[in-house]
């Protein structure tokens, strides 16, 4: 995970534009969907083309998101389940 410093962290906050919390699991792949396009569309500005080494950032970026959503949230979940009801292997 890229950690910001903490000066900027405020700068990419979706507080800071006045963007609503997700109620849904739609709002939230729309809210996602924008930033990925966002982003996408900036470089794209900047490059003047689509580019695959774009496209391949976009999806590394969205995997190593997923990846230390489960180690922080997912993982710690799991073990309070398997404490509280017992392991399955």
């Amino acid at each position: 995970m890229p950690y910001i410093v903490k000066e900027r962290r405020q700068d990419f906050s979706p507080v800071a534009y006045g963007m609503p919390p997700a109620e849904t699991v739609g709002d939230l792949n729309f809210q996602l969907t924008e930033v990925i396009n966002h982003y996408m569309h900036s470089l794209t500005h900047y490059r003047g083309k689509l580019t695959y080494g774009t496209c391949n950032d976009i999806i590394g970026a969205i995997e190593s998101c997923k990846l230390e959503f489960y180690r922080r949230v997912v993982v710690p979940y799991e073990n309070t389940k398997i404490e509280e009801n017992g392991d399955c292997y």
